[in-house]
């Protein structure tokens, strides 16, 4: 992984980015009062003889405890700006500053930002048919969250940004936390999001393997068999789902890796090494197959 002074410069390095409230006054589903359920983005652009037109939601992972905001954010936007793609960095609610459940401001924040990114897309020379989202563990959940649980907008809505889609074009999860089945789930998300006794009709609704349609997006997985935080049967199930609906998807599954690589490599120069450095290959290669980049 990057060492902690790389790690430094690159958060310096981001920092003068302005982030944008996603909500005017007190979101939806809040708890707590305005200051508890602030949601932002910050847009990062690729220079402008390599933009490509595509844009990226980015959710990192934390638990829905907190933001995994260097290696699952900043990072991400690099990778993603290397690439001529607008990243659209998403610092959605989470219980560092609300209280639990937070039960559907998670998903409201994602559907905000991909509305904002979409209603703003000439803004940041981005095609409005180009936009997806991209997950990591928790912050995966939520990014199959908003690839299975959409709408097309309120035509007649007093926002403009309220008046277009929330559904992604496509969509990238790491290694992410996909369903609430107890046997497969995430414990500490799942208690973050749901609470302590969620009822069966919330439980269901939250396990997004069950709400994969031939609308949910196409869909690029990575995710380690060793990983022994979020199980890799996650990835598993909403990938067969996927293949069920008809909707193009890759996966790639390997034997080697922790939860949490994000695009680095392994500390101590295991396999994962090899791995964790190879599986952003294979994403790009991806993202060429879908036309997103040259």
């Amino acid at each position: 992984m990057f060492s902690a002074i790389s790690t430094l410069v690159l958060l310096l390095a981001q920092a003068p980015v302005k982030e944008i409230p996603l909500w005017d006054g007190e979101p939806p589903a809040s708890v707590g009062g305005i200051e508890k359920n602030r949601a932002t983005v910050a847009v990062y652009q690729p220079e402008p003889s390599k933009a490509t037109g595509a844009a990226v939601v980015v959710c990192p992972g934390g638990g829905y405890g907190g933001l995994a905001i260097g290696h699952e954010g900043f990072e991400i936007a690099k990778f993603l700006n290397d690439r001529g793609i607008v990243a659209v960095l998403l610092r959605y609610r989470t219980a560092s500053q609300r209280p639990t459940p937070l039960k559907m401001a998670p998903l409201l924040d994602a559907q905000r930002a991909i509305r904002w990114t979409r209603a703003n897309a000439t803004q940041y020379g981005i095609k409005a048919d180009k936009i997806g989202i991209w997950g990591f563990s928790a912050g995966g959940h939520l990014a199959s969250t908003a690839s299975t649980h959409f709408d097309e907008g309120n035509k007649e809505a007093k926002d403009p940004v309220d008046q277009v889609s929330c559904r992604p074009d496509f969509s990238i999860l790491s290694y992410p936390v996909i369903t609430m089945n107890k046997e497969v789930t995430h414990g500490g998300s799942k208690r973050n999001l749901l609470g302590e006794s969620p009822t069966e009709e919330e439980v269901a609704y939250f396990s997004n393997e069950l709400h994969v349609t031939a609308k949910t997006p196409p869909t690029f997985l990575f995710h380690t068999h060793e990983d022994k935080v979020v199980l890799p049967e996650n990835a598993i199930l909403y990938y067969l789902a996927l293949k069920k609906a008809g909707v193009p998807a890759e996966i790639h599954l390997y034997e080697k890796g922790p939860h949490g690589v994000g695009l680095s490599q392994n500390p101590k120069g295991s396999p994962a090494a090899q791995y964790s450095k190879s599986w952003p290959g294979m994403l790009e290669n991806w993202l060429k197959l879908r036309q997103l980049i040259p």
